[in-house]
């Protein structure tokens, strides 16, 4: 199968991990060889309630047994997407109301910025260095990172940046901006928080100048940072909020929700601003809504602040320089990349499943299941301890 894979599948790296997946229950993920690899990735955030929780494969296999793909979206009523819609309307404050469903992160936040143009009538984005929002030509747009997008230009025009948590670049937002487009929390960058009440500055700029706020959840949405959405933390509710990798436990999904009046931009003056053949897909849609009910009515979600504790108290090593993120969202920040390197390789070797953050050499992810077991943490960050003890020596 490797083989295989090395000769017919697109790569994205000249050397991927290559584990051969057999299947994936829980916590772990199992190779061809029967090994079980215990998971603190989780599908980079994208698998919230573990791999194949029960609740989740009932719901996908009784509405693929009763119909899948029937029309391109926004044409047909489909009960379960009805129906995750409003029950995620129903866990969002106001003015967010009105979802649309699409079929990943990159593409929702395509649609978020066209919605602020059509919208506003600017066209100048603000984004931030360090930014990460996806790869398509608009997202990579606002990628605050140069060397991943040089390769690629010419880019969207009228877009510029600020830095992320400084106060005096919120000024450079002006009557011009059609919206500031940020990450809750900064992922690629190193799993960076707001701080001093940054975003609710960031909010009253927008609203004093009449530029829409876009804040990009898709990595700390859905729980993983103790509340359902990140922005709840920091008292400042976007016009236009980004989703997708927790919300389907691993299915590929996306989504952006808003106001009726705002969303209703797209309908008209072009009909079909924003269209998609999958997005709302019904199988996928039932995913969603099983995942979003688990996750709202049992205490995972609270939950996810005490194993954040856990996570702390156990990984204190001289050799991690500090622990950022919140919840179950964490970045191990090490001395240098070459250490960063070897935590992730050695662990792999030793059935533990770490990953690096795109632009933060030195930093190392830890995102698991929000399912995830005291007994498993404490497995995993043992295990950690003595590769960086043996790095050590």
């Amino acid at each position: 199968m490797k083989n295989d894979f090395l000769k017919y599948q697109a790569q994205t790296t000249p050397h991927p991990l290559g584990m051969e997946v057999a299947y994936a229950k829980g916590s772990y993920i199992y190779d061809t060889s029967g090994n079980a690899h215990l998971d603190f990735v989780a599908g980079v955030s994208a698998c919230s309630l573990g791999h194949c929780h029960p609740k989740v494969v009932k719901a996908i296999q009784q509405q693929s047994e009763t119909y899948m793909h029937v029309m391109v979206y926004g044409e047909y009523i489909q009960q379960a997407a009805v129906d995750y819609t409003k029950l995620l309307a129903a866990h969002l404050p106001a003015p967010l109301e009105t979802t649309y469903l699409v079929n990943s992160g990159t593409e929702a936040i395509e649609g978020a910025l066209k919605l602020a143009r059509r919208y506003t009538g600017r066209s100048e984005i603000i984004s931030a260095y360090g930014a990460y929002h996806g790869n398509t030509m608009g997202s990579l747009s606002i990628m605050g990172y140069e060397e991943r997008k040089s390769a690629f230009r010419p880019l969207l025009p009228g877009v510029s940046f600020i830095q992320f948590n400084a106060e005096s670049d919120i000024e450079r937002i002006t009557k011009k901006t059609a919206a500031v487009v940020l990450e809750t929390i900064q992922g690629g960058a190193g799993f960076i928080v707001p701080k001093n009440t940054y975003l609710e500055k960031l909010r009253k700029r927008c609203d004093d100048v009449g530029a829409l706020l876009i804040l990009d959840e898709i990595q700390p949405g859905f729980g993983r940072t103790g509340k359902l959405f990140a922005f709840e933390h920091y008292n400042c509710i976007p016009d236009i909020l980004v989703m997708g990798k927790g919300m389907a436990s691993g299915l590929p999904v996306g989504a952006f929700t808003t106001s009726k009046d705002l969303m209703a931009s797209l309908q008209d003056s072009p009909k079909l601003g924003h269209i998609t053949t999958f997005g709302g897909n019904p199988v996928i849609a039932a995913a969603c809504l099983a995942t979003l009910k688990e996750l709202t009515k049992s205490d995972l979600i609270p939950q996810t602040l005490e194993k954040e504790k856990h996570f702390r108290k156990l990984l204190q090593h001289s050799l991690i320089s500090e622990i950022r993120g919140k919840g179950l969202m964490l970045a191990l920040i090490l001395k240098d990349e070459k250490m960063a390197d070897y935590l992730v390789l050695e662990s792999a070797k030793n059935k533990l499943i770490l990953f690096w953050l795109l632009f933060e050499p030195k930093a190392v992810r830890i995102s698991p299941p929000l399912t995830i077991s005291s007994a498993e943490i404490e497995t995993g960050c043992r295990l950690i301890l003595q590769i960086l003890d043996r790095y050590r020596q």
